[in-house]
């Protein structure tokens, strides 16, 4: 890791957020040395997809004037939807977009919240094949895990841990991110 100050990483959640792909994004990035904030956008603790609770470190309302390097959203539904709903998160991403802030989301986010909200700006994406037909402002692709200039998507659930390393690679570089797998027995 260099001796710059660790970048700073929002990971919103809600209700019904798909906890595979927010633990391991969150866990990940910690790992490599990310300086991670995790914000529900209503409540300190949520019931995720699968009955799993996550306590966040603040509500999205404390973040609102925030600066981060990267804000990178779970899927799951609902978790999805009420992050799409979230009028603040919202104006924080197309603060960060605007700023030329690196984003991204994995499953059913990128349609759901990025697409929805004209955030793709037909920037190279995938996500959960259920929601491929929602991808209208992006140019869709089938791979695991598409890396755009500032834009990183990813499909599900099965693909969480390999998403979570491009983020460090992006952040860090690809070293970081060989460094960080190798203990995890990642090949």
């Amino acid at each position: 890791m260099n001796d710059t100050a660790s970048p700073k990483v929002l990971v919103p959640i809600a209700d019904g957020t798909e906890e595979i792909e927010a633990v391991c994004i969150i866990d990940v990035l910690r790992r490599a040395g990310a300086d991670v904030t995790v914000a529900s956008v209503k409540d300190h603790e949520i019931t995720a997809s699968r009955g799993v609770r996550i306590v966040a470190d603040c509500l999205i309302e404390d973040c609102r004037d925030n600066d981060y390097t990267l804000i990178v959203l779970p899927g799951g539904i609902p978790g999805a939807e009420h992050l799409r709903d979230s009028p603040t998160l919202i104006q924080m991403l197309h603060r960060h977009k605007a700023a030329g802030g690196l984003y991204g989301a994995i499953c059913a986010a990128p349609a759901v919240v990025l697409s929805h909200h004209g955030l793709l700006d037909g920037c190279p994406v995938t996500g959960h094949p259920a929601f491929a037909d929602q991808l209208r402002d992006g140019q869709p692709v089938a791979d695991r895990v598409v890396t755009g200039d500032r834009c990183i998507t990813s499909q599900g659930p099965g693909t969480a841990l390999e998403f979570a390393l491009a983020l460090v690679a992006r952040l860090f570089g690809p070293d970081r991110a060989a460094e960080v797998a190798a203990p995890m027995l990642v090949g």
